[in-house]
């Protein structure tokens, strides 16, 4: 049976309450795709602050990619010990980047933008630890490409609208969303569930008295009667 909830038309109605609040939805940011791939590798199981921090920390200490790849990966490690998970993300950083240099003779990505939107997830996607969140990151922060990158919060606020089953992998969401969402819309309504995420659709408890969707959203009834259940008990308790 066809999910009524997850329809092209449904999912452009849930854009357009997103950008009316919280206005246009734009990536964050237009960087190199090497140094986003890395970036992003930095951010898994961590904030974008502390991801960020640890960017900055390792172009420091390692100016060049090619630095970088033939540091002490004890060196590296201590480099973006600020990003968390250290000593797995610093052998993987290196691996991608021996990899890269292997294939393309340099530390350089650029090549991705001239290939088609499959061509470079596919490529993406065969490096070392690389999984199709981080390939989508790259995709459409990097290159410019219509991508939504499923993380914890698209994931998460997926799953409560009902755009993907409840109990839909990160990686099955993925593929899901990306032939659910029309062509042209995937960038924009990935950084419109990351803010409801982020700022009202919390984990574990939404603010669903605030979001802008609740009335499309199959799980707000629940969150906001549970809600109305304990405002009357805390009444009655006052007035005993």
């Amino acid at each position: 049976m066809a999910n009524p909830n997850a329809t092209p038309r449904r999912v452009r109605a849930i854009l357009r309450r997103l950008e009316r609040r919280f206005g246009q939805l734009s990536p964050p940011r237009a960087s190199d795709p090497l140094d986003e791939l890395i970036l992003t590798v930095l951010s898994q199981h961590t904030s974008d602050v502390n991801a960020d921090r640890a960017f900055t920390s390792l172009r420091t200490a390692f100016p060049t990619w090619g630095q970088v790849a033939s540091a002490p990966e004890a060196a590296l490690a201590d480099a973006i010990r600020s990003g968390g998970l250290a000593n797995t993300k610093a052998p993987r950083i290196q691996a991608i980047l021996r990899e890269v240099h292997g294939r393309e003779g340099a530390y350089d990505l650029s090549r991705l933008r001239a290939v088609t939107d499959a061509e470079a997830r596919d490529y993406l996607t065969s490096l070392p630890g690389i999984g199709p969140k981080t390939a989508a990151v790259v995709l459409s922060f990097a290159l410019g490409r219509d991508a939504i990158p499923v993380d914890t919060h698209v994931h998460r606020v997926a799953r409560r609208l009902g755009l993907v089953p409840a109990k839909a992998s990160a990686e099955r969401a993925d593929r899901l969303l990306h032939d659910l969402v029309p062509d042209g819309i995937r960038t924009s309504l990935h950084v419109g569930l990351i803010r409801l995420g982020r700022e009202i659709c919390k984990a574990p408890t939404p603010r669903c008295a605030l979001c802008p969707l609740k009335d499309l959203c199959p799980t707000a009834p629940r969150y906001l009667t549970e809600r109305g259940r304990r405002r009357s008990a805390q009444a009655s308790l006052r007035s005993g």
